[in-house]
């Protein structure tokens, strides 16, 4: 069964080494040992975890003489907001009913309080 490109954005997405990793390459390419310096991981285990984000197609890594750099490709990124803004529509109209609601009862309760006096 074929995987979707939103289905491994987010398989990569979901390790928070990866994340950490995309984090510090949104500020620029940088390479992989410099990549590795904050995680407490051997050099070929951070080299696991980026060839996840490569196939993934969140990052793109190039050689320039001896320096391989890795630089962030936020292309999928966009189809995972695009993915999530449906729900967001959805929970935003949920607290729109909420509040409504709650106005109603706040006028109701106000009116009967105001029938006690």
């Amino acid at each position: 069964m074929p995987v979707d490109q939103l289905s491994t954005t987010f398989s990569a997405l979901a390790d928070p080494t990866r994340r950490a990793i995309l984090a510090r390459l949104a500020q620029g390419e940088t390479s992989v040992t410099e990549l590795a310096e904050p995680f407490k991981m051997t050099l070929p285990a951070v080299s696991k975890h980026l060839k996840v984000l490569e196939r993934a197609g969140l990052i793109e890594r190039h050689r320039h003489a001896q320096w391989r750099p890795c630089r962030l490709r936020a292309s999928p990124l966009r189809d995972v907001a695009d993915w999530t803004e449906k729900y967001r529509e959805f929970w935003e109209e949920s607290f729109d009913r909420l509040d409504e609601y709650l106005q109603v009862m706040q006028e109701k309760k106000g009116a009967s309080n105001g029938r006690q006096r």
